[in-house]
């Protein structure tokens, strides 16, 4: 669960002469911290998509797209540890649903994940301003994938393959996505310092700012590698409204036209959609099956009502009883 700074709350409650910045920050520092962590995703992610697409691949191909994502995710969840690094509005409702986030962070972190996806993706727009022109022929040609051969919409946000039925489009981003909760939550699980419950509790540690799991950056790096590798060709694996809905209002907003919303079949409701029930699914799956910590709301202790029941001292401690 995200932490807050206890220096920042002595700070806000105890030192109301501090300068009006420091208070600023401290009040919206899980905001600040997914805003810019999603807009660093977004850089790299668009980025490299950008840079395959409009140099004809002579400056990288599908793998590279898919590191590029990966690298941007990890470098995303460095950047946001103090909010936990959701950057996925499916995540922090799947963290609200089943490890007790507060619902009231809810709109907050959908609103700078998508601010900061908006962001991200008209930084990217900016830098390869140049190529897109010489690609698409004109400083006044913007077109989408399904229209045009050049089109350069795709770099942004997502559009599935022409082969793909409606059923094909949101079960592929469902899919994806129950992967990415079910493998978070595994991550998180198995990265995170398990203490000694035999040994006598530690001092309280000094206040700092949150830490991430060990490993857990790295970890999220071959997730998203291994879904774009494995699962991405069909729709472009978005699993993530923020990701895919803020560059595409942002290539609307600049001259790509309602063709943005039209392309696929009206297909860009499906990454907003999918995404939420793939990764409640995911997680549910994990804690129904696997997980057994006091955080998740599929607490064992249901499933035991009598003390007497077999195997309830090695649920409430964790351990399997087989």
């Amino acid at each position: 669960m995200p932490m807050g700074c206890t220096s920042g709350v002595q700070l806000l409650n105890g030192h109301r002469g501090a300068p009006r910045w420091s208070r600023i920050r401290h009040a919206f520092r899980y905001a600040f911290s997914e805003f810019f962590g999603t807009m660093i995703m977004m850089l790299f992610g668009d980025g490299v998509v950008a840079q395959v697409l409009l140099s004809g691949k002579q400056k990288g191909e599908y793998q590279s797209i898919t590191w590029g994502w990966g690298l941007g995710v990890m470098l995303g969840v460095y950047v946001s540890s103090p909010s936990d690094s959701h950057l996925n509005p499916a995540v922090t409702l799947a963290s609200c649903l089943l490890r007790r986030f507060p619902w009231r962070r809810f709109p907050l972190y959908i609103l700078s994940q998508v601010l900061g996806a908006m962001c991200g993706a008209a930084i990217v727009y900016a830098n390869y301003r140049s190529a897109i022109d010489a690609y698409e022929g004109g400083s006044t040609m913007r077109t989408v994938p399904g229209y045009s051969p050049t089109a350069t919409a795709g770099i942004f946000s997502t559009y599935p393959a022409a082969f793909m039925t409606r059923t094909g489009m949101f079960f592929s981003e469902f899919l994806a996505s129950a992967i990415l909760m079910f493998g978070i939550f595994a991550v998180k699980d198995n990265t995170e310092l398990k203490p000694d419950r035999t040994a006598a509790p530690p001092p309280p540690p000094t206040p700092t700012n949150p830490r991430l799991p060990l490993m857990m950056p790295l970890a999220m790096f071959f997730l998203i590698f291994g879904i774009g590798a494995c699962f991405g060709w069909e729709t472009g694996y978005a699993i993530n409204l923020a990701r895919d809905f803020g560059p595409r209002l942002v290539t609307y907003m600049i001259g790509y036209g309602p063709e943005v919303w039209k392309a696929g079949g009206h297909y860009f409701w499906i990454p907003m959609v999918a995404p939420f029930l793939g990764c409640a699914f995911g997680g549910w799956l994990y804690d129904v099956f696997i997980y057994t910590g006091a955080d998740s709301v599929e607490d064992f202790r249901r499933w035991y009502r009598g003390r007497g029941s077999p195997g309830l001292e090695d649920a409430r401690q964790g351990r399997s009883p087989v």
